[in-house]
């Protein structure tokens, strides 16, 4: 069993090439919570993430024949970056197995640290598979990513800063994929301050953690697409699960629109940038997941920061739209001239953008004498959307 002094120790032998992240109260999210919010950032890591704590621990404490043979490991992303950064630090070489489906920004990071790369399978399961095989074939050290007793000594020495940072906290929101992070945090923190309630955040496309504390048992899940796919592991650890059921108090899912809305929140209110795991811990505080919080002192761990550049516009767009600010509108007026002037001239009086606008006189769905107008607009606010709804219709355009 994992204990303090072994993340103790941690401390010691990585502090050197590991960051404090700071662990801030911010204001804004203060008031919009309704309890004090303090943000640990690890995607400020020189990998983006926390996963080089655990990686450079279980790297030190090779054998010098384990080195000259090399690491190998299977990684959605962040761990593989971790392990890659370690080995590089150390001069042994590295091989990471990634999922066909890890975000490109993931795998450029890990190449950058002059890691080998191999991409296989949908998911992490099946590069896990890949990457024993090739352990056997070629005498590589295995760095599991969340079930090695060394690997969570290195997460766990988030738990420490914390205790430092934050010395009267309440509560922990900590993300769940394999549950390494939320072992080590909670070993360090419960041992010192017992109080402190540690509570887990899934995906809820994908529970293992849930699950598998529900049934008793390790449950095994099929890989699925998340936003949040740095916890996207379908098999809990066999060291991990009794960890968690021992010190964590509870675990809350997050679905994928309020992990999109915590990413677009950090992003604008805190100008943090985080990924989808790295979310969903203000997710479930932001989506009133969390239970007797009003006024008290709470953790969120920011766990990573390397999103997909092109998934991120699609959730800030995605985010407008929702909130009003983008407005998607189809618009039916008549085929003469001046009208799409004052269809343009009325949108203007409303002190909204054009960002977008295309006509189509040749679809079926209008008569000959009309044409359809399709806009993109940049809007204010749901009322306002509905304010400009409002006057087209009123001066005779079918809007939809």
């Amino acid at each position: 069993m994992l204990a303090l002094a072994d993340i103790q120790s941690a401390k010691q032998r990585i502090g050197d090439a590991i960051f404090v992240s700071p662990c801030t109260r911010t204001e804004t999210l203060s008031k919009l919570t309704g309890c004090e919010v303090f943000l640990k950032l690890e995607n400020l890591q020189m990998t983006g993430s926390f996963k080089e704590r655990g990686s450079l621990n279980k790297i030190l404490q090779l054998t010098d024949e384990q080195r000259a043979a090399g690491v190998i490991t299977a990684s959605a992303g962040n761990h593989a970056q971790g392990v890659a950064h370690a080995a590089k630090l150390c001069g042994i070489p590295a091989v990471i197995v990634m999922p066909e489906t890890t975000p490109l920004a993931k795998i450029q990071g890990t190449q950058e640290f002059g890691a080998e790369t191999l991409l296989y399978g949908s998911g992490y399961d099946e590069a896990y598979t890949k990457a024993l095989e090739l352990q056997t074939e070629k005498g590589y050290t295995f760095v599991h990513a969340f079930d090695d007793p060394l690997v969570i000594a290195g997460q766990g020495t988030i738990g420490l800063e914390l205790l430092e940072q934050v010395p009267d906290m309440d509560t922990v929101l900590v993300p769940i994929g394999g549950g390494g992070l939320i072992s080590g945090i909670a070993t360090a923190i419960k041992t010192q301050r017992p109080e402190v309630r540690m509570i887990g955040v899934e995906a809820a496309v994908i529970p293992a953690m849930q699950q598998s504390i529900t049934a008793g048992a390790i449950q095994s899940l099929d890989g699925v697409n998340t936003l949040a796919d740095g916890i996207a592991v379908g098999r809990v650890g066999e060291y991990t699960l009794p960890t968690v059921e021992r010190l964590v108090s509870d675990i809350v899912t997050v679905n994928e629109e309020e992990i999109a809305t915590a990413i677009m929140l950090l992003l604008e209110r805190e100008k943090t940038l985080v990924e989808g795991a790295g979310a969903v811990g203000f997710a479930a505080l932001h989506s009133k997941r969390i239970p007797d919080i009003s006024g008290k002192q709470v953790v969120v761990v920011i766990s990573g920061g390397n999103i997909d550049l092109t998934l991120l516009a699609k959730i800030l767009e995605r985010g407008m739209e929702t909130d009003g600010r983008l407005a998607r509108f189809k618009v039916i007026a008549a085929d003469r001239p001046r009208s799409i002037a004052k269809l343009t001239a009325l949108i203007a009086e409303q002190h909204a953008g054009i960002l977008q606008m295309t006509q189509n006189r040749s679809i079926s769905k209008v008569r000959l004498e009309e044409t359809e107008v399709e806009l993109l607009l940049e809007t204010r606010g749901l009322d306002h959307v509905e304010a400009i709804s409002q006057l087209l219709r009123d001066e005779g355009f079918g809007v939809k």
